[in-house]
């Protein structure tokens, strides 16, 4: 198991050389120039021609491609033009709060998610069945951009219940993280709570006919033991596929929701890049969160031949 993993984290790389010299060639595409934005409207073009020079952007683009796959092979990833550090110092700065922000959207996901597909599946064809996946019908067709500006006006400026935006250190005050982590992760968690409610009642109506369900509840075993220690258990394994793709859209939906919320994670950082044409951050940036979501998915398959015996990774 242990050489397979390690295959599969060799085997990464060449994704992440890939997904590295695609954002380079769509960052160089984007009309602007970096050294304009960094000079100021009073700049003259002997200011911003210095400043290219400085940065390096008056090399050609292989050459500034060279230098980039040259500084990740000694562990640097550039420096920031538009906040003037090192990119892996800035992103591992503000890593811990998207990740933080990830993992309460992922609790919400598996509570709210598996447990409504579970009652939909052990009330099916009923009005309880039909709310449920109405439900997950809109979290899947409602988009977070739209979902979550309605949430602050509701939640934030209506009642006054929530803070509208920002961000509060877990260590500081678990009570202020709560409070102010509460409506991004909702927000992140709605799409992946419809299609994980969905999943989790196909799975379970599928295994809820099988011969060894009949055969428990046969024995006299109750209602909450055949559906715990027998369905969802083997449920559970297709479930687990599901959760690595919702732990995927999570990370990739914090951009947009952290933008709305102002919160100071990796996707505040990537879009103030973006719009700054800051290109060692986009590049950092995506590279990091790329090799978080490969990791997760390995972990996904690992987890996946373990709970199921029959599975076998390959390398």
């Amino acid at each position: 198991m242990i050489g397979v993993v390690v295959a599969r984290l060799l085997g990464a790389i060449p994704t992440l050389l890939l997904v590295s010299l695609i954002t380079f060639a769509i960052l160089h595409l984007i009309p602007g120039d970096p050294a304009v934005v960094m000079a100021g409207l009073s700049a003259t073009p002997q200011d911003v021609a210095q400043i290219r020079s400085d940065l390096g952007l008056d090399q050609p683009l292989l050459g500034q491609l060279v230098h980039w796959y040259a500084g990740l092979l000694h562990g640097n990833l550039g420096r920031s033009l538009l906040l003037g550090q090192d990119v892996l110092e800035a992103i591992l700065q503000r890593l811990p709060v998207t990740l933080s922000l990830s993992l309460y959207g992922l609790v919400l996901t598996l509570l709210i998610g598996v447990a409504g597909g579970v009652l939909a599946a052990l009330k099916q064809n009923t009005i309880v069945d039909q709310a449920a996946m109405i439900g997950a019908m809109i979290g899947i067709s409602m988009p977070s951009f739209f979902f979550a500006p309605l949430m602050v006006l509701v939640f934030a400026v209506h009642f006054g219940w929530l803070p509208s935006g920002g961000y509060v250190n877990f260590i500081d005050s678990p009570l202020g993280w709560l409070r102010a982590a509460t409506l991004p992760a909702v927000s992140l968690a709605l799409l992946q709570v419809g299609l994980l409610a969905r999943i989790t009642r196909s799975t379970m109506l599928e295994v809820l006919r099988q011969d060894y369900v009949r055969t428990a509840r046969a024995k006299g075993l109750s209602g909450m033991s055949v559906v715990g220690k027998h369905a969802l258990a083997n449920a559970m394994i297709p479930i687990t596929t599901v959760v690595g793709i919702a732990i995927s859209l999570l990370l990739s939906g914090s951009v947009v929701i952290e933008t709305i919320f102002s919160v100071p994670g990796i996707g505040q950082l990537l879009t103030q890049a973006v719009l700054n044409r800051d290109y060692p951050l986009v590049q950092g940036g995506l590279l990091v969160l790329t090799t978080v979501l490969v990791l997760v998915n390995i972990a996904v398959d690992v987890a996946y031949a373990a709970m199921d015996p029959r599975v076998r990774l390959g390398g």
